[in-house]
């Protein structure tokens, strides 16, 4: 499974939904009104440009609605393995949490950057999870010697971006 992003105005990011219909796609909009769209698939992209990633680990269904929230994370080339490792082996608790839908780890295939994507029904079921029991156990070694925050393996800071979902028309 792959997932592609190219970004673009809504207006032509729709016009490609709409010319795909049966497709994963899933139209993302920031607070500044900057739009990017996501295509799951198994097959080819559609899209002309755009990012590539392998899917490595997921748990539910992506959906055209709720609210996302996509983790960058830049690892060099010699940190993939304990990277890849450490989130093939996570706890698995968010999963639980009230509002989440979907989570996606990806690896990218023409960047540094992996993305860690989760969607949720709402903001505010992302933001009890970040105040949760589960999140601090998710992240119990984070600062820590065993944490993979305290590893050589991050070339520059991570980041998240967040998007609300726009419903498909």
């Amino acid at each position: 499974m792959k997932i592609y992003i190219t970004s673009g105005t809504q207006d032509y990011l729709q016009k490609i939904v709409d010319e795909n219909e049966g497709q994963t796609l899933i139209l993302l909009q920031d607070i500044d009104e900057q739009t990017m769209l996501l295509h799951e698939t198994n097959n080819e992209t559609i899209f002309n440009e755009g990012r590539e990633y392998e899917v490595l680990d997921q748990t539910g269904e992506l959906t055209s609605t709720g609210y996302a929230v996509l983790n960058n994370i830049p690892v060099t080339d010699e940190g993939r393995p304990l990277f890849e490792y450490r989130f093939k082996n996570r706890a698995r608790m968010v999963e639980d949490e009230p509002g989440f839908v979907a989570i996606r780890v990806l690896r990218p295939l023409n960047s540094d950057t992996y993305i860690i994507l989760t969607l949720w029904q709402s903001e505010k079921d992302f933001l009890s999870w970040q105040t949760s029991k589960a999140y601090d156990h998710a992240h119990k070694k984070r600062g820590t010697a065993e944490g993979v925050d305290q590893q050589p393996i991050f070339p520059r800071p991570s980041y998240a971006t967040k998007y609300n979902i726009v419903e498909l028309k």
